[in-house]
């Protein structure tokens, strides 16, 4: 899956593709317009207004355009000292680069790129936007014997899904899930989720980590129901479950388990600040009051403005199905985005 995503020169990240938007393969929030970006505007200003001099980084980055929203919509005096971008595709940087092009030097000038988080002490928000549904994941099989790792064969037809004993880490995590699921129950788990959170935010001395992905909590993840996991793909705007179509040419994704994500929050000495809806954490975060100033200057009546809003809020679009979480560092304050719903009960 890493390989099929990320290999350079031939994963699915990493090859010149359009993979985002109404030309590529899937619409993320920040590509419908800048409503999504408006309101994480508002989360950062309540963590700038109480920080002082402070950074953000995000992570995946896309084409740039939640950045590029964020920092017109921050007031000029509580601007970051830099946006950071961490993305591992070569192609995707090209693009934000040539996006950030028409920014305002005084904008475009605080952006910089990096292959690794900041190893500094630094102290801000942090920003993964559907990020953790692309990293790689295992997948797994119970059996009356115990736990078999899926794993990728190769034969005239192709590849296919193969099996064998699962090696003792991954056996030890699926057992620990304590499933209570019938023999040839199928699913997939992130062994890395920890260690990847720790490196992302170990040099944070203070701040807020916000996860926005399509997940959900434990209990819902591993229901008996779902026998065969999570795991999708994505090609010109249509989800399939056949990993093996097109390597390299259609994105893979797993939804998030966010018990797993909590639970790794508190492993990095991370607090959980808050986890509820897309539409909830909008809304908290003022989805109302940036709605009506981008109407009032609107050249349409604010017609596609409501389109954004209904398909970011709604629940059977986006409003249901993404989740948000946040994870603090010496937060004295509730995060606003969560001051309507907070689900952190149902993890």
């Amino acid at each position: 899956m890493d390989m099929a995503l990320y290999q350079p020169g031939l994963g699915y990240y990493s090859a010149g593709l359009h993979k985002l938007g109404e030309a590529g393969d899937f619409v993320t929030s920040p590509e419908l317009g800048s409503l999504f970006a408006g309101c994480l505007a508002r989360q950062v200003i309540q963590v700038a207004e109480r920080l002082g001099t402070y950074d953000v980084v995000e992570i995946g980055a896309g084409t740039g355009r939640l950045a590029n929203d964020i920092l017109r919509a921050l007031p000029e005096n509580l601007l970051p000292e830099r946006y950071v971008i961490l993305d591992r595709s070569a192609d995707l940087r090209q693009v934000q680069k040539e996006r950030f092009a028409n920014l305002p030097a005084a904008l475009g000038n605080r952006i910089e790129w990096r292959n690794e988080p900041p190893a500094s002490p630094w102290r801000g928000v942090l920003l993964a936007n559907e990020v953790l549904d692309a990293l790689a994941v295992e997948r797994f099989e119970i059996t009356p014997l115990g736990v078999d790792q899926l794993c990728v064969d190769e034969s005239s037809h192709g590849f296919n899904w193969a099996l064998r004993p699962a090696p003792t880490e991954l056996a030890g995590r699926v057992e620990a899930l304590s499933l209570d699921v019938a023999a040839g129950y199928r699913s997939e788990i992130n062994l890395h989720t920890a260690p990847w959170l720790e490196s992302l935010t170990s040099a944070m001395e203070q701040g807020l980590a916000l996860f926005i992905d399509y997940g959900y909590p434990r209990r819902e993840y591993y229901l008996p129901q779902r026998r065969d996991g999570t795991l999708m793909c994505h090609y010109r705007h249509r989800a399939h479950d056949d990993v093996f179509f097109w390597p390299g040419l259609q994105d893979i994704t797993a939804w998030v388990d966010f018990t797993a994500l909590a639970e790794a929050g508190e492993a990095c000495g991370l607090e959980l600040g808050g986890y509820c809806n897309q539409a909830m954490f909008l809304l908290g975060c003022g989805l109302e009051q940036v709605l009506a100033t981008q109407v009032a200057n609107s050249n349409d009546a604010g017609l596609s403005l409501n389109a954004q809003a209904r398909q970011l809020t709604l629940p059977g679009m986006m409003g249901e199905r993404f989740q948000v979480m946040g994870l603090g560092r010496r937060l004295d304050f509730p995060p606003s985005g969560f001051s309507l719903q907070d689900l952190s009960y149902r993890l």
